[in-house]
């Protein structure tokens, strides 16, 4: 059954693009292939108490268990060995990605202090979007009382979009809100 975002997309926003960049098959137009979420652990990674918070919070954000990333090799500077968690992340495809696309755009961008839309510069060059987040309370998932510390995360939308272009108009036709390029 198709709900939401992903019923917008398919009766509006891809006529819109055949139309705007004069594709001859309906499977040329842009789709978004997955969503990730990235978070990294900095201090948190020494404790294991808020490592579990941080991992939870991820998981009440996304929908989805998020999986621990573990550094590759030991950096003295850092003070990181290897094997010590030093991110989470989580990939939304189909019906979560678009569940989390919509509270996204809909309900989470609007709560931002002092809103006016997202910079287009997170183009990648290649139709991909990426938007960072300074804190995790704009999220209506999260309580206040729960949170132990401010800590802010990245997200990746991943299109089949060859050009920014292309990116940038999927995007402000499923209603994202974006800024002029």
């Amino acid at each position: 059954m198709e709900k939401g975002l992903y019923k917008v997309y398919k009766k509006q926003v891809v006529p819109a693009l055949l139309k705007e960049f004069q594709y001859k098959n309906i499977e040329e137009a842009p789709k978004i292939l997955k969503v990730s979420i990235n978070r990294g652990l900095g201090e948190e990674s020494r404790s294991s108490k808020e490592l579990e918070a941080s991992l939870k919070e991820l998981a009440m954000i996304s929908g989805q268990m998020p999986i621990v990333n573990k550094a590759k090799k030991s950096v003295a500077g850092f003070k990181i060995r290897d094997g010590m968690p030093v991110g989470a992340s989580v990939t939304l495809r189909r019906e979560k990605m678009y569940a989390f696309l919509e509270r996204l755009i809909h309900i989470t961008l609007p709560r931002i202090r002092d809103f006016r839309g997202i910079s287009a510069e997170g183009f990648d060059g290649r139709g991909n979007y990426n938007l960072g987040i300074k804190d995790q309370l704009i999220f209506p998932e999260m309580n206040y009382d729960d949170v132990n510390q401010l800590q802010g995360l990245d997200i990746a939308i991943t299109t089949s979009a060859k050009t920014d272009e292309e990116g940038y108009s999927l995007l402000k036709t499923l209603g994202m809100p974006l800024k002029a390029i």
